[in-house]
């Protein structure tokens, strides 16, 4: 396919890897055609363990495409005709599915997928290469039907429904066999139609050879190889390699499956398999595959003599732990839910195996269900759209029904009640987001919002608690004494238990994970929730009543809780959050322009050509965000630094500078897009949230004074570094990218929203404000137009709607109506930027697939 050189990039500075397309081979047509196949293939995708392609081009007669250099090994290198050990391979073979869920959830099929072209680098990061043989291909008809049999999304989805710009025909002729023998699926090796499951068995070859330390298929000649991968089956590699645990040799058969059919509907769900063994049994399968590893030169009687004292010493500590108790095992996790989209909430009606779960699948709205542990289906009730929050020892459900934005966190809707037998719920109390009932299914404790404030009602109606945030995940005790919820603020999360009488008792703090699920364990004297601290990983801890928190277990992915049963039986949903970031201008279609796992959007600039977004900082302990520049014609994204505050970065109207909240130590600095050292500004400690003017001289800031409880509007000067105040009554604190104010472009005026929502025009000569008609308080405004006559603005939501309001005459319309091209997961399109023209917009969406486990085995 080409040569490979290490190069130099003179313009940004760093180490790259060009392949080239020598003149004497491009004139060969179908070698150029692959050849630039690749480059369109691997730049589509953007992920960490898959190449990036910074740039494709031709020089001369020369054809090249310009690549991130890996410093590392290639996998063939690594493993050299010798299995890795158990945790080495989990490692490689997690970072290796991830990637390929990533292309294969766009549909494109590597086709070549072999231990040449996943390099491993120095400190240990895998990343795929090669795409020149990729293709887009969708699921044939038997994939389909399969994908229909567990209630897959990918059934809906026809050869037809996939795009078709990344394949040229030749890629797909039948008949034609395109890939490396050894590793080409049965289907591939034959000239059938591939898809998707092609590339899930190359690399369960490729993880058969890592455990077992030779090829799965290999045969003196390349027919005879071709031969034994379509019609012979190989031997299991637990017996190969007695070290591997039952559920990697399971995952293994199964993607070696000669029936395509047989494999993963959707390599998401092989990548999540692998990420579960790998974070579960990793740990207690290393001791164990290195006692079976021999070293080299020890006589058989030493190794006998070892293997006798290995035995005795295992015989010794298991009869210690028998005479404690019982040996410990894991938890188990059993999968309950199967389709694509996210869990919201579940709980276990009175006999402890049926399971009510809410869930919005496929980009639908969120919908109640009931289904049973040993079953795989669920069954749809018939109940308007909305959310379980408890189910009492009556059979009675509590719902929170047809929520005002219906996929968040904290779904506000309208408290209703219904039985578990069936029957129309009946409404009874309006903006509730969390209700637990009372040992004897009678009274309910809720969590409602009143006159913009959270409080504490046990029973409904009797204030307990009003705190400064607000609450989720309200939970009664066994003995009806005590109600344990979570209180958040802007920095962080409480554990609180609050008395049948009013006492408040804060259980735990300073927790960094927020609304991840409450309950209390079966006898009553723990409060069992899922949370993480600064610098620490995620978790699931037992915390008593008096005392501090114990570890339950170490959990591998974002996790939920939702209910634990009588006999400590656990429902929890494991999600996939993202924050991606997308951007589109008139005449031309979106475009993603992600960059890591979380691109919040910052800002845009003024001609739609440069994107200013955050990273959360993972899994780096140090406080705040990395701050990025990205060029919306999908360039690499520059770092500028990290330590900031999320959603308050605004590009200067030059593109020189990126305005940033520093939170240590706290105020406002200025970044420089190019060469240049970073500047903190004076007297802005309190600042949380900062915009420029149209001249790049001064600053607007809502900014929290000393001693203040509300945030007040400043105009910074940047010349004599003073702040003089704007607007002296309190202003709405900011919720996104702009969002509070907005500044004219003559920078006379500043559209503003107080801490009602009200909005008011304020001029910058110092006279009286007044009243802007066309707004709601939901709205985040989001910049003036060109023409200085209107103001566009975001509601929340979904879909996310894009209004323009006339400033005149209060008229307000939808300019724009922001969906993903994937829905499903997506509960929030947020934030969202406009330029003053309206000739391009972005915004960040965030998304959450998550399903639900029954979780076994916790102590």
């Amino acid at each position: 396919m080409g040569e490979v050189y290490r190069a130099r990039d003179t313009r940004l500075g760093r180490e790259v890897a060009v392949k080239v397309l020598p003149s004497e081979i491009s004139s060969d047509g179908e070698r150029l055609a692959r050849f630039e196949q690749e480059a369109r293939s691997a730049s589509a995708l953007n992920h960490p363990n898959i190449v990036t392609v910074y740039d494709v081009g031709r020089s001369e007669e020369t054809s090249y495409i310009a690549m991130e250099l890996v410093e590392g090994k290639t996998l063939r290198e690594l493993a050299a005709a010798r299995p890795l050990p158990v945790r080495t391979a989990l490692g490689i073979a997690a970072q290796v599915a991830d990637g390929l869920a990533k292309a294969h959830a766009a549909w494109i099929v590597h086709r070549d997928l072999k231990p040449e072209n996943l390099m491993v680098s120095d400190d240990g990061f895998v990343k795929i290469l090669d795409f020149g043989l990729a293709s887009k291909r969708p699921l044939d008809a038997a994939g389909r039907e399969q994908a229909a049999a567990v209630g897959h999304p990918m059934a809906k989805l026809s050869e037809s429904a996939i795009p078709t710009e990344i394949a040229p025909g030749f890629l797909t002729t039948p008949g034609v066999v395109l890939g490396t023998v050894g590793y080409m699926s049965p289907e591939q090796a034959s000239g059938s139609a591939i898809d998707i499951r092609s590339d899930q068995f190359s690399f369960g070859s490729i993880l058969y050879e890592m455990l077992a330390g030779r090829r799965a298929f290999s045969r003196a000649t390349a027919a005879e190889t071709l031969t034994a991968i379509i019609r012979e089956e190989t031997e299991p590699v637990g017996a190969i390699n007695p070290a591997v645990p039952p559920p990697l040799s399971w995952i293994v058969e199964r993607c070696l499956a000669k029936d395509p059919r047989e494999r993963y509907v959707a390599t998401e769900d092989l990548a999540r398999e692998i990420r579960s063994v790998r974070d579960h049994l990793s740990d207690a399968i290393a001791p164990a595959a290195s006692a079976a590893a021999p070293r080299r030169g020890r006589s058989r009687p030493v190794m006998l003599a070892v293997a006798a004292a290995v035995i005795l010493a295992a015989g010794i500590l298991a009869g210690w732990l028998a005479a404690r108790g019982s040996l410990p095992q894991p938890p188990s996790y059993k999968r309950l839910s199967f389709r694509r989209g996210a869990v919201w909430s579940a709980r276990f009606a009175p006999d402890g195996q049926t399971i009510v779960y809410s869930a919005a699948w496929d980009g639908e709205p969120m919908k109640f269900f009931s289904t049973r542990p040993e079953g795989i289906e669920s069954r749809a009730l018939d109940l308007p759209s909305g959310k379980i929050l408890a189910i009492s020892s009556q059979g009675e459900m509590a719902l929170a029904t047809e929520p005002r934005i219906p996929l968040s966190y904290l779904q506000i809707g309208t408290l209703a009640r219904a039985p578990l037998s069936g029957g129309a719920p009946r409404e009874t109390l309006p903006d509730v987001h969390g209700a637990d009932w009372s040992p004897d299914g009678k009274e309910l404790a809720i969590v409602r919002l009143v006159e913009g404030k959270d409080r504490l009602e046990y029973p409904a109606g009797k204030v307990l608690y009003e705190p400064a945030g607000y609450l989720s995940d309200p939970r009664v005790s066994p003995d009806g004494k005590w109600i344990a919820l979570m209180e958040h603020s802007n920095d962080s999360t409480s554990l609180i238990a609050v008395s049948a009488d009013g006492r408040k008792k804060e259980l735990s703090k300073d927790w960094v994970i927020h609304s991840n699920g409450v309950g209390w364990s079966p006898n009553g004297d723990e409060v069992w929730f899922s949370a993480a601290r600064g610098g620490e990983g995620l978790a699931l801890y037992a915390q008593p009543l008096t005392g501090q928190p114990r570890l339950l277990l170490r959990t591998p992915a974002y996790l939920k809780i939702f209910d634990v049963s009588r006999d400590g039986r656990l429902l929890v949903a494991q999600y996939q959050n993202r924050v991606g970031l997308r951007f589109a201008s008139q005449g031309q279609a979106e475009r993603e322009l992600s960059w890591l796992n979380s691109s919040f959007l910052e800002d845009l600039s003024p001609d739609g050509k440069t994107a200013v977004f955050a990273e959360l900082q993972k899994p780096s302990p140090a406080p705040g965000n990395v701050a990025y520049v990205r060029k919306t014609d999908g360039s690499p994204a520059v770092p500028l630094g990290e330590g900031f505050s999320l959603t308050s970065m605004a590009l200067s109207p030059d593109g020189r500078f990126v305005l940033a909240i520093a939170l240590t130590p706290p105020g406002l600095v200025l970044l420089p897009t190019g060469a240049g050292e970073s500047k903190a500004l004076a007297e802005t400690a309190g600042c949380r949230w900062a915009d420029w003017f149209p001249d790049g001289r001064r600053i607007l800031a809502a900014c929290l004074p000393s001693g203040q409880t509300t945030q007040r509007l400043l105009v910074h000067d940047l010349a004599p570094g003073r702040s003089s105040v704007l607007v002296p009554e309190g202003v709405r604190q900011s919720r996104g990218a702009k969002g509070s104010a907005a500044v004219s472009p003559d920078g006379k005026w500043v559209a503003a929203a107080d801490t009602g929502g009200a909005v008011r025009l304020y001029p910058l000569d110092g006279g009286r404000p007044r009243p802007a008609p066309g707004f709601l308080p939901e709205d985040e405004l989001i910049r003036w137009s060109t023409d200085g006559n209107s103001v566009f603005t975001y509601a929340v939501g979904m879909p996310g709607r894009i209004f323009r309001v006339d400033l005149a005459t209060g008229r307000r319309e939808v300019w724009k109506e922001l969906t993903t091209s994937d829905p499903a997961g997506v509960w929030r399109i947020h934030p969202v930027v406009v330029t003053g023209d309206g000739g391009s917009w972005a915004y960040s969406y965030s998304s959450a697939l998550g399903d639900l486990y029954l979780v076994q085995g916790v102590r």
